[in-house]
C-alpha cells in the first residue's frame, strides 16, 4: 500500500505544481462548452431538443476526464527516458501495485479536471436536476477516469517514443469522444454511427453522468455502471501484465 500511495502522491504533486498544465487542460473543454453550447443552442431548441447546455454539459465533463486520463500515460514514457521507471520496476513491489498507484494518480488528476469543468458549467447556466445526485455523478466520473487512465497507462507501457504517444492518443480520443453521445443524442445518429456508439465505453460513462445530473438516460444506469466496471477491471489486469514486459530504453539497459 505504501508504494501505491507514493506513486499516487507523485502524480498529484506533479499536477499541482504545473499551473500551465491545469490551465491548458481546462481551456479546450471550456471552448467546446461555450462555442457549441451557445452556438448550437438555438438550433437544438428549435429542433425540439430543449436546453442544449443541459444536454451538453455532462458530455463536456466526460470529455475533460477522457482527455486528461488518456494523456496521463505519457509520464510513463518520460520516466523511461530518465530512468525512474527502471528503478520502480526493480523495486520489491508487485507490477500490479505499480499499475494501481500510477492509475490512481491519473484518476485523481482527471477527477480534479472534471470537477473544475463541472463548476464552470454552473457559470454558463447548467443546473443539476438534483444536488443530491452529485455523489452518483462523481461515481461515474471516477469509473470513467479509472478506465481511461488505465488504458493510457497500458498503451504507454509498450511505447518508448514520447512524440508519437500524443498522436496515438488523439487518434483514439477523438472517435471515442465524438461517437459517445457527448455532443448529440445517440438516438438521433444514423444507424451505423449509433451502433458504433453503443460499443464505445465512453458512451456508457456519458449516459451515466447525464442521467445522474439531468435525469435523461439512453441505456440504463445499471447497464452503464456494470459495463464500465467490467471493462475497467479487464484493462487494469491487462495493463498490469504489460508492465513486466515493458521495454526500457537503450540508455537504461546499459
Amino acid at each position: 500500500m505504501n508504494a501505491i500511495y507514493v506513486l499516487w502522491l507523485r502524480q498529484l504533486k506533479r499536477y499541482i505544481r504545473s499551473k500551465s498544465r491545469i490551465v491548458s487542460s481546462v481551456a479546450q473543454p471550456v471552448l467546446f462548452l461555450v462555442a457549441l453550447g451557445f452556438g448550437f443552442g438555438p438550433i437544438y431548441a428549435k429542433a425540439g431538443g430543449g436546453n442544449y447546455i443541459e444536454f451538453l454539459s455532462p458530455g463536456i465533463i466526460s470529455m475533460s476526464i477522457l482527455f486528461t486520463a488518456m494523456i496521463a500515460g505519457i509520464e510513463i514514457i518520460w520516466d523511461k527516458q530518465f530512468g525512474f521507471l527502471k528503478e520502480t520496476l526493480v523495486a520489491p513491489v508487485s507490477r500490479f501495485s505499480i499499475m494501481i498507484g500510477r492509475t490512481l494518480g491519473g484518476v485523481t488528476v482527471a477527477m480534479m479536471q472534471g470537477a473544475i469543468i463541472f463548476i464552470i458549467t454552473l457559470f454558463v447556466g447548467f443546473r443539476p436536476e438534483s444536488w443530491l445526485s452529485l455523489p452518483v455523478a462523481f461515481l461515474f466520473m471516477f469509473v470513467i477516469a479509472f478506465l481511461f487512465t488505465a488504458l493510457g497507462t497500458a498503451i504507454a507501457s509498450r511505447m518508448d517514443d514520447m512524440q508519437s504517444f500524443p498522436l496515438i492518443m488523439q487518434l483514439l480520443i477523438m472517435p471515442l469522444f465524438f461517437l459517445s453521445g457527448s455532443l448529440f443524442p445517440i438516438s438521433q445518429m444514423p444507424k451505423t454511427l449509433a451502433t458504433i456508439a453503443q460499443v464505445n465505453p465512453l458512451s456508457y460513462g456519458v449516459d451515466g453522468i447525464r442521467w445522474s445530473l439531468t435525469g435523461s438516460v439512453f441505456f440504463s444506469p445499471t447497464l452503464d455502471l456494470i459495463t464500465l466496471f467490467l471493462i475497467t477491471v479487464a484493462i487494469v489486469f491487462v495493463g498490469a501484465r504489460l508492465f513486466p514486459r515493458s521495454k526500457l530504453n537503450s540508455s537504461e539497459q546499459k
